[in-house]
């Protein structure tokens, strides 16, 4: 039985400060595989390498991944602010133009942290660089030692930290079977202003956008801005969106 092949974005990294890499984090590898079967493909996050006509000719269903670096303020109208680097704008080139791609030929979507903030830029939206520095807002960084390092376990790291209310009868509701879920939070950006086609379907108790969808997609386009491939395995919330995307790629790949 053929295989659903579904691309995953890479992201830019040095390694010893030297060596380029294009990058592409496991656990998003294994979710596609063992919950929706599929056949991870990663590519690179610039389009100077990857032609985007032969990447869509050749999968069924596309991850845009969550990252360190933020998405370029220039996307949204603001100025750059070296406060907020890294930067990766070879995949902000990329995964916007992708998005727009994906969303009108219906090729399936899903879009996590980074990936999600890519989604709402590309329909309109408008990002705030540090969402924490908000009033009434919480921190969505991950947890860190009293001595400003990042905590060494990981499942501390990923746990659930806040409640998302979900809208009743939207797409995420009828994939989760509720209204009200609990999720993890890693990100410094998020949502300010959302564009005239990012429907917002999930907010977090202090009302930080955590869940969208395209308006008028021709498929599958849903984004999130929780790591939802840290355990889909087992996490049933994860496993529910993972499912659903498999679902879409799978009907895809029959249909194309």
């Amino acid at each position: 039985m053929t295989r659903p092949v579904v691309g995953v974005i890479g992201n830019h990294h040095l390694i010893e400060n030297r060596f380029a890499c294009q990058l592409v984090g496991e656990r998003n590898l294994w979710a596609l595989a063992q919950v929706c079967g599929a056949l991870p493909l990663t590519f690179a996050g610039c389009p100077e390498i990857t032609d985007m006509e032969a990447l869509l000719a050749t999968v069924d269903g596309i991850v845009l991944t969550g990252a360190r670096a933020n998405v370029h303020p220039s996307r949204f109208g603001l100025a750059e602010d070296p406060a907020h680097e890294p930067y990766d704008a070879r995949r902000d080139s990329l995964a916007l133009a992708l998005v727009e791609a994906c969303v009108d030929r219906g090729v399936p979507l899903l879009a996590i942290c980074r990936g999600f903030q890519e989604m709402a830029v590309a329909y309109g939206s408008t990002l705030h660089p540090e969402i924490r520095n908000l009033p009434g807002r919480m921190n969505h960084r991950m947890p860190r030692l009293p001595n400003g390092e990042i905590h060494p376990d990981q499942e501390v790291v990923f746990a659930d930290r806040h409640e998302v209310r979900l809208a009743p009868g939207g797409a995420f509701a009828r994939i989760m079977g509720r209204d009200l879920i609990r999720v993890n939070s890693l990100h410094g950006q998020g949502i300010m202003q959302a564009g005239p086609r990012v429907v917002v379907e999930g907010v977090a108790e202090d009302e930080t956008i955590e869940a969208i969808r395209v308006d008028g997609a021709k498929g599958f386009a849903l984004g999130v801005q929780w790591h939802a491939e840290y355990d889909p395995q087992t996490n049933p919330v994860n496993r529910a969106l993972f499912e659903a995307f498999g679902q879409a790629i799978s009907g895809y790949s029959k249909a194309a």
